[in-house]
């Protein structure tokens, strides 16, 4: 692995790991609020907004590796869809738009647990 594909690999590793806890955390937040803890909806909605905010980190990050690393290329297309469907994840879920919102947050779930999983392969280390 050359020194420019070293440098935006661990980021983009770090900041993947790190959304990946977020995630997580989502539905144990979310089952927390609907066993009781009024509370916990209040952190759910903070979380999915930092995970918003965090996107658009991702997105510069997948570019530089793509870019600067010469990384796979579907790395910067799948960052930005990631970025999309996690805003309407949160504007669903601030409408109260259930039918959209759970499997939604779903499918941005499983996105980030095969994202993560990916970063930490031998595969995101080869360039292209």
């Amino acid at each position: 692995m050359d020194t420019s594909m070293r440098l935006t690999l661990w980021p983009l590793r770090l900041l993947l790991t790190l959304h990946l806890v977020a995630v997580l955390a989502q539905p144990v937040l979310a089952g927390r609020f609907l066993t009781g803890d009024i509370d916990a909806i209040a952190a759910h909605g903070l979380v999915g907004s930092l995970l918003a905010a965090s996107g658009l980190v991702l997105i510069g990050l997948t570019l530089l590796y793509v870019l600067a690393g010469r990384g796979r290329l579907w790395v910067a297309p799948a960052g930005v869809v990631l970025f999309l469907a996690i805003g309407i994840q949160v504007g669903a879920g601030y409408s109260r738009d259930l039918a959209l919102h759970v499997p939604l947050g779903v499918a941005v779930v499983l996105a980030s647990v095969l994202l993560a999983i990916w970063v930490w392969s031998p595969s995101a280390g080869r360039s292209r």
